[in-house]
């Protein structure tokens, strides 16, 4: 965080069982959400780590699954709050139920943010959207990677829905901060950074993915 000057950064496939929130040495948080069943599977696993100074402007958080984790902001605008959905979907190969109820969630999340507010959805969604964006225009830029999926048919329908815009594909972007990995496993899914459209990505305006280790 401190190299790319980040005040808050989106951790997915913690692997990181039960909910909670861990102070560091260095003085960043981290509240982190998993499985919550005794004896699960160290699988999954989303969590938000922020710096001091913006863990002073959290109203509240939410464990939700362990796929899903918010975080609620002030902002400098009194009657605007800023909300942080970290996401990590399930993959395009999983079974439909799982892939659902994934969904489902995600957009009863999107549906509780009151109509003043901005919303950050980022994250793994394990998607394709493709460099076409006909018919979308409001939602995608051109700068997407290989051809639309079914994991990315349902991001890009759920942006549609609650009028969000997937900030990763208006910019270009090496490939290599587009996918979330490399080599030959290349392009397989998306990391994506969606917000408010009323904001026209003011709120991203500079989306990456860095790659490393936590």
């Amino acid at each position: 965080m401190v190299r790319y000057n980040l005040s808050v950064l989106g951790l997915g496939e913690t692997r990181w069982t039960q909910s909670g929130e861990v102070k560091l040495s260095s003085g960043q948080s981290v509240m982190y959400s998993g499985h919550e069943e005794d004896g699960a599977n160290h699988t999954e696993g989303v969590a938000i780590m922020m710096t001091k100074e913006t863990r002073k402007a959290l109203i509240a958080w939410e464990p939700i699954s362990s796929r899903l984790i918010t975080a609620s902001f002030r902002t400098n605008n009194r009657r605007v709050k800023a909300h942080i959905i970290q996401c990590y979907a399930p993959t395009n190969h999983a079974v439909d139920d799982v892939k659902a109820r994934f969904y489902d969630s995600l957009n009863h999340l999107l549906g509780r943010v009151g109509a003043r507010d901005l919303i950050i959805l980022m994250g793994d969604f394990n998607a394709k959207i493709g460099g076409r964006n006909e018919g979308y225009e409001e939602v995608k830029g051109k700068h997407g990677v290989g051809k639309m999926n079914e994991n990315g048919e349902m991001f890009v329908e759920t942006c549609v829905n609650n009028n969000l815009v997937i900030g990763g594909s208006v910019f270009p972007h090496k490939t290599i901060h587009k996918t979330t990995s490399a080599g030959w496993h290349a392009a397989r899914s998306y990391g994506f950074g969606a917000s408010d459209a009323q904001t026209r990505c003011k709120a991203l305006p500079r989306t990456e993915l860095h790659r490393g280790r936590v």
